[in-house]
């Protein structure tokens, strides 16, 4: 008990001088969440091929919560999509993505617009920037 309440000061310590040096992430995209370590709130708004993509793919059965592993990203990539050929003006957008642990082999694949997969990838990326690869689990919610 002690320990999670200590934990919860700290986060909140750490969020307020971060906030103040301009560091920490915006409320309304992540939240602390003792289960998973953090949640992330997909704008759907602004990336609907993306956000429609993870919601089935959630609502198929595949994992919501992505562990942090860029070093396996690689690797990971090109088993989500070993078999899924290329397709001239699309890209293929995989979930769960390559920089997750959980990412790999048995990914869901779909065929998206190059704009909307590479601006929601450069937005997922900018927001987990700060987390380390030790594990750091988060969770994505659609919005």
């Amino acid at each position: 008990m002690i320990k999670g309440i200590t934990r919860g000061l700290i986060v909140s310590l750490l969020a307020v001088i971060f906030s103040v040096q301009g560091v920490y992430a915006e409320p309304a995209a992540f939240s602390q969440q003792s289960a998973t370590g953090y949640t992330l709130e997909f704008p759907s708004s602004c990336y609907p091929e993306t956000g429609a993509h993870i919601r089935d793919a959630i609502a198929a059965g595949h994992s919501a919560v992505c562990t942090i592993d860029r070093d396996g990203a690689e690797e990971n990539r090109k088993e989500s999509l070993k078999g899924y050929p290329t397709k001239k003006g699309y890209d293929r957008d995989e979930w769960l993505m390559a920089m997750c642990a959980e990412g790999g082999a048995g990914a869901d694949n779909r065929y998206i617009s190059p704009s909307d997969n590479r601006g929601a990838g450069s937005w997922v990326g900018h927001k987990l920037d700060e987390y380390p690869d030790d594990g750091t689990r988060v969770k994505f919610i659609v919005k």
